[in-house]
């Protein structure tokens, strides 16, 4: 379900791609009929080529070095989870249809073909794009950042609601950081039955960890000149009830 907050200021799919990449801990290899996992095992080139270090043994090195060169042959899939717990912690999925071939010492991963597959859609990934795309500048500090905001600032979180559009959070139970990147945060809102995701731009991107805090300070003065929504008003006065 999605809500009906702002989505303005967000990561275009070939930045939202290359992060992905960057922050992924493990991908599926699908290649001459078999699947196969891999962790901790890829690396990203400047230009998007994925550089996959495998067994000497693998099939899928077999696989790489008798495959016409050129042919799309495999299918990478990488998952982006989200860090901190929640119901449907799948962010987004990326598949990248290519060929691999052998050199110096791994496969290098040529993409033909890169979906992005979001909650809202699914949408083709320019190639040129992608290959001059950079990751987002807080993606690798992303996880430490949610899980900070989530274990030791709820409070913060509870207060960033203020700036949600009242209908947006009917019904919620829970409030969590889902992502931030250097254009906003998205909170997702859970209740009994169903789950939906809001966005919090910020006024100004932000291109590191010190400039993303300044930017969260701002969000949280605005919250706290905002008044508490109506929607936790009544959760509160039901609980102290």
């Amino acid at each position: 379900m999605r809500d009906s907050q702002s989505w303005t200021a967000a990561p275009a799919a070939a930045q939202r791609a290359r992060s992905m990449l960057a922050t992924a801990w493990s991908c599926a290899v699908t290649a001459d009929g078999g699947r196969e996992e891999f962790v901790g095992a890829h690396s990203v080139a400047d230009d998007g080529r994925v550089l996959l270090h495998v067994p000497e043994d693998s099939a899928l090195l077999t696989a790489a070095i008798c495959a016409p060169r050129g042919e799309p042959s495999a299918v990478l899939e990488f998952a982006d989870v989200a860090p901190v717990p929640m119901r449907s912690r799948i962010r987004a999925r990326l598949w990248l249809a290519g060929w691999f071939a052998p050199d110096d010492g791994h496969l290098a991963f040529t993409a033909t073909r890169i979906v992005l597959k979001e909650p809202s859609a699914a949408v083709v990934v320019d190639l040129d794009e992608f290959a001059a795309a950079e990751p987002d500048p807080l993606a690798t500090a992303e996880a430490r950042l949610l899980t900070h905001l989530a274990d030791c600032h709820a409070d913060a979180v509870e207060r960033l609601t203020r700036l949600v559009e009242p209908d947006s959070l009917h019904g919620a139970v829970r409030v969590q950081p889902l992502a931030v990147d250097r254009h906003g945060m998205t909170l997702r809102i859970e209740r009994a039955r169903a789950h939906g995701d809001v966005r919090l731009p910020f006024h100004t991107p932000a291109d590191d960890v010190s400039q993303l805090t300044e930017r969260v300070h701002v969000l949280l003065a605005q919250a706290s000149a905002a008044s508490c929504p109506r929607a936790l008003q009544r959760q509160r006065t039901d609980g102290d009830g």
